[in-house]
């Protein structure tokens, strides 16, 4: 699984986690939907952002965002998206 950074903590985690079992080195920013203004915001403090994602689509939308350090999803199969097919195609 690929890591991302998590805010300006200096730490990576996974991009993508099943809500609930994973637990964040410092307290992110959790969004239900991605919100311009908030992530601009969050990444101007450092402020590590989390959201979350019940779709391929979102996760995809999600991750195409600089500002997004981990999407967190509701079930294991999510997040076992091949991103690359999904992204560029087969």
């Amino acid at each position: 699984m690929r890591q991302r950074w998590f805010g300006a903590t200096r730490q990576q985690v996974p991009q993508l986690a099943v809500e609930g079992e994973i637990e964040f080195p410092a307290e992110p920013l959790v969004l239900d939907e991605l919100d311009d203004a908030q992530l601009r915001k969050a990444h101007e403090e450092g402020t590590p952002v989390v959201v979350r994602a019940d779709t391929p689509e979102k996760v995809l939308v999600a991750l195409a965002r600089p500002e997004v350090a981990c999407v967190l999803v509701p079930t294991k199969e999510l997040t076992e998206i091949d991103l690359i097919e999904a992204t560029y195609g087969p």
